[in-house]
């Protein structure tokens, strides 16, 4: 078979000029025309140079073309079209037993003139046609989650390539979902006689078939297409070894042993791409006059094509009736896979063929982890929850995310459900499991879970034992602003802060949830134990808004227990949280009264001047100056003279406030004294475990320090404790300190005359306080436009405004 040289013509000159004639944008063009704004551009471009004739029509209906100037249109398209010759000068290109056929059995199927997206991808695949290598064919695997829409990207991308392989394109149907996937042994067999080998001449065997279509395809330009490959034994038979030709395999697997392949793993679409699609199915009319409920569809949709196109074909079939309609219809979690269905068209489907192809471990962790907690979740979690060692849960939780079933994370060894599996997942557990096993399986995941958190967060006590003593607050009052498996055991717990603090966040929502049930389970016991061991790893994460509902669960289970001590340690915590985590001074202040009416009853003087602190705390939030300062005076007299650890820290917290108030109120010198009197007690003897939190107080007690010499003017003196600060917060991985303490640090650095390294300083805090949508995030960023302004002004303006 030989190749005629494609004429070029003119066609993408005629078509730019027409269309500019028209006085159409391409994007509108190829949206009236239904291709893709790409596919036009490289029309133009004379990258596409012979489109078919059905977009040659809908290229000439859209620019509203006379019968002349559609029929000019159509013949320069088809000059650009490869043309197959098979004269004499040709038959030496043919292999023996072969022979060349215009027409075939293996066409490529329909492509979707309303096809949107996954322009990036296509280019890649483009890229690769361009620059083909016959020495290394290229294979491009198409590969994701159900619904990602692989098949109609692959065929869409076929005929978007077929210029480039005139000498044909060829589909199969692998049926990779089957019970019965194709055998290679049959694939081979109509690929080799789709492409002219007599049936006489196939031979017997799978090796062999394969040596003949390698054979066949080493001097022909093709494009196969595999499509819905179920491993990758199944598509290495069928794969070229050499010749110009190019491979696009879909599979639901990632197909992760196939080797040397390029890969094209599809996303979800972004929200706009999603409502482009909509469009393109129903019209942009409907689209304009319900443009929220549009945007609304393609969020319940979960941003999968599938889904998008299955909402937008009912639509389509119902053209009088409102998007906002299946926009209430999906949004009741329990019908949405209910109402994703149109025809033969359903998601439930296209998730169910996925699921019957996993083995029964595999379908059980996919079940299960639906009862997970939180964005994500751990192969830990899934274990518990299904019943498994830790080692076979993480094997299935592989093979679920090499199906697209599970997401995994990029960085961290957790998984996550798309919207719409988690709702098939939970279908599923709710036809295939007892309730009684589902609840065992929840008890034993909560049991270990509440185990693991109340043992990371001891790690950062101070007592001897995980002891039940008071939130040590943050320092100082507020910032400046058992399983199925021996691996399920305690051995596990962290050993480090770093550990720690890590699965403590990460598994946030998985242990806070699991403390809500076992207080409404009436394990209420268990309850106040964790909340107990919550309390100092809570004054690192003070931003965490949570706190509030774990020690007002701590306050119920201390109640319920009938502990008056625990109940006013945890309307202490409470109050601290109130204040710290939500800014609520009132409840504050309500909560605090509470605790101390308590800690009076029962003469417990720790919690008596923990109350009066945190009483103090919300008055100053109250702008009630007077009454924090008699405040804080009787807390530091109650807490005065006791030697018991707890205590003391109770007291460095209580100056530490008091100073910090009489700054603020304009006795910046008696500030500096009453904090160093704090960093005198910092120095004393303390138990070995409590240098750690010793050193967060010393290093509280600094920053207040650098503030009241800075409020004194005293510049020079101020940078040195701010600096030791921040390092010291940095390093306790304490971002809701560090960073407001690196906010003054760079104050007092600009009123040094050290622009760029107040300027670098001021931006690094800035960033830090966004993240943490801290309320000092907008003087920092006034302090940056401070600086730029002073900089606009000259080196004698700065000074000035330094004075």
């Amino acid at each position: 078979m030989g190749t005629a040289t494609p004429a070029t013509g003119d066609f993408g000159a005629l078509l730019n000029s027409l269309r500019r004639s028209a006085g159409l944008t391409q994007e509108e063009l190829a949206h009236a025309a239904g291709v893709s704004v790409r596919a036009l551009s490289y029309m133009e471009r004379g990258r596409s140079r012979g489109p078919q004739r059905r977009t040659v029509r809908a290229l000439a209906t859209a620019l509203r073309l006379d019968a002349a100037g559609a029929e000019e249109l159509e013949h320069a398209a088809s000059l650009g079209r490869p043309r197959t010759t098979t004269g004499p000068a040709d038959e030496a290109d043919v292999a023996p037993g072969t022979e060349p056929t215009a027409h075939h059995s293996l066409a490529l199927p329909r492509d979707l003139p309303d096809f949107t997206a996954r322009g990036p991808a296509l280019e890649r695949l483009l890229a690769l046609a361009e620059n083909l290598d016959p020495a290394r064919p290229p294979v491009a695997v198409v590969c994701g989650q159900p619904g990602l829409g692989k098949t109609a990207f692959a065929v869409h991308a076929a005929h978007t390539l077929a210029p480039h392989f005139p000498d044909g394109q060829f589909a199969v149907d692998l049926r990779g979902m089957d019970t019965q996937p194709v055998q290679p042994r049959e694939a081979l067999a109509r690929l080799l006689r789709a492409l002219g080998v007599a049936d006489a001449a196939v031979p017997t065997g799978t090796d062999d078939r394969s040596g003949l279509l390698r054979s066949v395809l080493r001097e022909r330009r093709v494009l196969l297409l595999l499509d819905n490959a179920v491993d990758e034994d199944q598509v290495r038979p069928l794969l070229p070894g050499h010749g110009p030709s190019l491979t696009l395999v879909t599979s639901r697997h990632a197909l992760s042993g196939l080797e040397a392949v390029h890969r094209a793993e599809l996303a979800l679409l972004r929200r706009e791409e999603a409502v482009e699609l909509l469009t393109r199915i129903i019209g942009p009319e409907r689209v304009r006059r319900e443009a929220q409920a549009a945007r609304d569809l393609a969020e319940l949709c979960g941003h999968l094509p599938l889904a998008v196109r299955i909402a937008g074909q009912r639509l389509a079939s119902r053209p009088g009736e409102h998007l906002a309609k299946l926009v209430t219809q999906l949004a009741a979690h329990e019908r949405r896979l209910d109402a994703l269905q149109a025809g033969s068209l359903q998601v439930r489907t296209a998730f169910a063929l996925s699921y019957r192809q996993l083995d029964q471990a595999a379908r059980t962790v996919f079940r299960r982890a639906a009862l997970a907690d939180g964005p994500d979740f751990s192969p830990r979690t899934a274990a518990l929850l299904a019943g498994l060692p830790l080692r076979e849960a993480a094997r299935c939780a592989q093979v679920l995310a090499d199906a697209g079933l599970f997401q995994p994370h990029p960085t961290a060894d957790r998984y996550r459900f798309h919207d719409l599996l988690h709702l098939f997942a939970t279908e599923q557990l709710a036809e295939e499991d007892q309730p009684a096993d589902l609840t065992a399986a929840r008890d034993r995941t909560d049991a270990w879970t509440l185990g693991r958190a109340a043992a990371a967060a001891r790690l950062f006590s101070t007592g001897p034992d995980g002891d039940n003593e008071p939130h040590p607050s943050d320092f100082d009052g507020e910032p400046d602003h058992t399983g199925p498996d021996d691996d399920h055991g305690p051995a596990n717990a962290p050993w480090d802060h770093a550990e720690a603090h890590a699965w403590l966040e990460a598994e946030r929502a998985q242990w806070l949830k699991a403390l809500h049930r076992a207080h409404a389970a009436g394990r209420h016991r268990q309850a106040l134990d964790t909340a107990t061991a919550m309390h100092w790893f809570s004054d690192r994460t003070s931003h965490w808004e949570e706190w509030a509902e774990v020690f007002g669960l701590g306050v119920d289970a201390a109640r319920a227990t009938g502990s008056r001590r625990d109940e006013a340690v945890h309307l202490n915590y409470l109050a601290w949280a109130h204040s710290t985590c939500r800014h609520d001074h009132t409840t504050a202040l309500s909560t605090a009264r509470a605790a101390l009416a308590t800690a009076r009853t029962i003469d417990d003087r720790l919690q008596t001047g923990w109350a009066l602190y945190y009483a103090a705390s919300a008055l100053i939030g109250l702008d009630r100056a007077e009454e924090a300062t008699a405040h804080l005076h009787e807390a530091a007299d109650n807490l005065a003279g006791r030697t018991d650890t707890h205590s003391r820290l109770a007291e460095l917290s209580t100056l530490n406030t008091l100073g910090r108030h009489l700054r603020r109120t304009g006795h910046a010198a008696e500030a500096l004294a009453v904090h160093r009197r704090s960093e005198a007690l910092c120095g004393g003897n303390f138990p070995a475990r409590s240098k750690e939190v010793l050193g967060t107080y010393l290093a509280a007690t600094r920053m207040h320090i650098g503030n009241d010499l800075a409020a004194l003017r005293r510049w020079n003196e101020a940078e040195a404790p701010l600096r030791q600060a921040v390092t010291a917060f940095e390093a306790a991985r304490m971002s809701n300190w560090s960073e407001p303490a690196r906010l003054d640090l760079g104050i007092v650095l600009r009123h040094l005359h050290r622009t760029e390294e107040a300027r670098d300083t001021l931006t690094a805090a800035h960033q830090g306080l966004a993240r943490l949508n801290h309320p000092r995030r907008l003087e920092a960023a006034a302090q940056l436009r401070r600086l730029d302004d002073l900089a606009g002004r000259g080196p004698a303006a700065a000074h000035a405004s330094s004075q």
